[in-house]
């Protein structure tokens, strides 16, 4: 979903159409703490949705939001270097950039890969002088 605005109006249009694209079970939304996602319309349009639970994460924590490494591989497909004529250009560069992202999607890995391991080609072994007459 594209949005002209962050504030909450929007956010609880994407939370209704959440809710619409998964009828069943419990939702839990993990989020940061921007005011759109805690503020008093917010809420009580939650309290209307009893399927839909906030869990936000920790101030000063930022690490956390997987949201914000999305962000920088998305702004690198969909946005760097580009200029747009108006918003639905927008939105279209933004519904491609997702399709192709979710099209190779693979489960998120917290950390650094572990270094590749090196093959020993040649082992030295070192002996002291006399060693190697056995004496």
């Amino acid at each position: 979903m594209t949005a002209s605005s962050r504030n909450s109006v929007f956010y609880q249009q994407f939370l209704q159409q959440v809710e619409d694209a998964n009828p069943t079970g419990q939702i839990w939304i993990v989020t940061d703490n921007l005011s759109s996602h805690n503020s008093v319309s917010t809420r009580t349009w939650l309290e209307d949705h009893p399927r839909i639970h906030h869990a936000f994460i920790p101030v000063g924590a930022c690490w956390l939001n997987l949201q914000e490494g999305w962000w920088r591989i998305f702004r690198k497909a969909a946005l760097a270097g580009r200029s747009f004529a108006n918003p639905d250009v927008i939105a279209y560069a933004t519904a491609l950039a997702t399709s192709q992202l979710n099209s190779r999607a693979k489960p998120w890995i917290w950390g650094r890969p572990a270094p590749p391991t090196r093959r020993l080609v040649r082992s030295v072994l070192l002996r002291r002088v006399g060693d190697w007459r056995g004496g």
